[in-house]
């Protein structure tokens, strides 16, 4: 008796639970991006970044490269950015819709709104667009690099900052990887 009443009582808890939906195609809430190494000849990862790739030297993009990207991505996006800044996180450099069989972008990236192999650069936080070099009011600062793997070209309107490329990326991360390298301004 006890056995059908458990059984009764099962089916019905079963009955009652809502049908799942299956996850969209570019839905990343059930799988965790892939990983991706990403890399720089400039600085290895955690070290100081080199003073000509920050606002006390040069301030050019350094080299970076990274991994093959996972199957079916469309093109990738890279993000540099300081969360250490007094304001809140400062972003240095925004650039999408790199090709997807890319594995890296030489050092000195130049600023201009659309790049030859068909990437676009954003405005970083100085206002300007491409990258900017790190430039800490005071102590070690940490800068990410975080590179996505995406399933599609993005095609975000407007002024393209951090947060307008974030919004544009949600749901079609396919892939994640991050470099770290830290600096302190030399005076």
């Amino acid at each position: 008796m006890r056995k059908a009443i458990a059984i009764l009582f099962l089916g019905a808890l079963c009955a009652c639970q809502a049908p799942r939906r299956a996850p969209s195609k570019t839905s990343t809430a059930h799988h965790a991006p892939a990983l991706m190494q990403v890399s720089s000849e400039g600085f290895a990862p955690g070290a100081m970044i080199p003073r000509e790739y920050t606002c006390d030297g040069r301030s050019i993009s350094p080299p970076l490269s990274w991994s093959v990207a996972p199957r079916g991505t469309r093109s990738l996006a890279l993000i540099c950015s300081d969360p250490d800044a007094p304001g809140g996180t400062f972003t240095h450099w925004v650039i999408y819709n790199l090709p997807a069989a890319s594995r890296g972008l030489p050092a000195d990236v130049p600023a201009s709104a659309r790049l030859r192999n068909g990437a676009d650069q954003g405005v970083n936080d100085f206002g300007k667009n491409g990258y900017g070099g790190p430039c800490p009011p005071s102590g070690v600062h940490h800068y990410l690099f975080d590179l996505y793997a995406l399933d599609t070209r993005l095609t975000p309107a407007g002024r393209v900052t951090r947060q307008v490329l974030l919004n544009a990326m949600k749901d079609h991360v396919l892939g994640h990887g991050e470099l770290m390298g830290r600096y302190r301004r030399q005076r």
